[in-house]
């Protein structure tokens, strides 16, 4: 039995419908973008980050997006924190452990009598709405005159069920570990209930 997931929800651009390691994308919204393959859906659960792939490739693609691919500063993921905590607050989500990088966000959150993809919804919603109250939407500088913003969240996320206690405490450690990766410290956020 599902009693919580590790989530991976990710800024726009940074990973692509039509990665070469692969996406959890079923089709490519993009024509711009579609020259560069058709979406590369993998059902599984483990890490394709560590797949060969053409750097060049990827970033050749990402010029082809609508906007520039997002990268969170110190600023913005402070931000970001407080969306998450407000929607915490508001629906009554237990997160045991997050990271919020420049690119990605990892969170544990326990099972809740939403969907998990609803959560990550209402929780990236709280943030962009921060982000826009405060002025710091990172997409802000490339929409003009009455045009809402887009989301500075991909669609989608990528979730592993996590079914004992000890699935929950290996990704605890690995969401907490995480930042270290990027050269940067370890997180802790008010909003976040360790087990």
């Amino acid at each position: 039995m599902v009693v919580a997931y590790h989530v991976i929800i990710t800024a726009y651009g940074f990973w692509l419908p039509n990665d070469e390691r692969g996406s959890w994308s079923d089709f490519v919204r993009r024509w711009e973008l579609l020259r560069f393959g058709p979406a590369t859906k993998v059902e599984t659960t483990r890490n394709v980050t560590h797949r060969p792939y053409s750097a060049a490739l990827r970033a050749t693609a990402k010029r082809a997006l609508m906007y520039r691919p997002v990268i969170f500063d110190g600023a913005q993921a402070l931000c970001i924190s407080k969306g998450f905590a407000d929607g915490v607050r508001r629906s009554g989500f237990v997160i045991r452990a997050c990271a919020i990088l420049p690119e990605h966000v990892h969170l544990v959150v326990a099972r809740h009598s939403y969907k998990i993809e609803q959560v990550t919804n209402r929780l990236k919603g709280s943030a962009q709405r921060y982000l826009t109250e405060a002025g710091l939407h990172p997409m802000q500088d490339q929409v003009s005159g009455e045009t809402a913003l887009p989301s500075p969240w991909a669609v989608g996320l990528w979730k592993v069920h996590l079914d004992s206690p000890e699935d929950i405490r290996r990704a605890i450690d690995y969401v907490e570990k995480n930042p270290e990766k990027k050269m940067k410290k370890r997180q802790s956020w008010s909003f976040a209930a360790p087990c």
